[in-house]
């Protein structure tokens, strides 16, 4: 498939998914990510001027420190490096629950496919799990990034095979 965009020379392979339950946990967790991160920007509730200026602080930081910063959400945030779940500029990263999702995202024209969940997790509480095993095969073949999501910690992504990154909140911001 050819790419809409060009595409960058290095996808994170470790990246923090925000949200509001984060509150201020949010900004010892951006620090403590190594240069070359990634952030998901997922504050979907958050009045639009709060979301505006919350956005304009973690995009400084961002810069300063080398990490890709994506916009996940309808409205466009200005300086935006990237979108999560639709077409755009930048990084495109995609979220995949199951197979025909992480091919939807790849017809898209998605740098990395957030694969999700892989195991329990407090933000989406009583999903069903993916497992290890069901996760990999919506993982195989895919010719992007393949980012494994929900539960993960170092720990476990150290002991998964086939995949290319891991995301997290908890395990980033705890």
């Amino acid at each position: 498939m050819r790419r809409r965009h060009p595409v960058p020379s290095r996808i994170p392979s470790l990246w923090l998914m925000t949200d509001e339950r984060l509150g201020d946990a949010l900004w010892p967790a951006v620090r403590r990510l190594p240069r070359g991160a990634g952030i998901v920007f997922r504050h979907y509730a958050t009045p639009t001027g709060e979301r505006r200026r919350l956005f304009a602080r973690l995009l400084r930081i961002a810069r300063a420190r080398g990490l890709v910063l994506v916009r996940a959400g309808d409205t466009p945030l200005p300086g935006e490096m990237g979108v999560h779940g639709r077409r755009g500029a930048g990084v495109i990263t995609w979220p995949a629950h199951d197979r025909r999702e992480a091919v939807a995202g790849l017809r898209r024209g998605a740098d990395a496919v957030f694969i999700s969940p892989l195991f329990a997790t407090r933000s989406h509480p009583g999903a069903p799990a993916l497992g290890p095993r069901r996760a990999r095969a919506i993982a195989e073949g895919m010719p992007l990034c393949r980012i494994a999501l929900g539960g993960m910690n170092a720990r476990r992504y150290a002991q998964l095979a086939g995949f290319d990154g891991w995301a997290g909140i908890d395990a980033l911001s705890g």
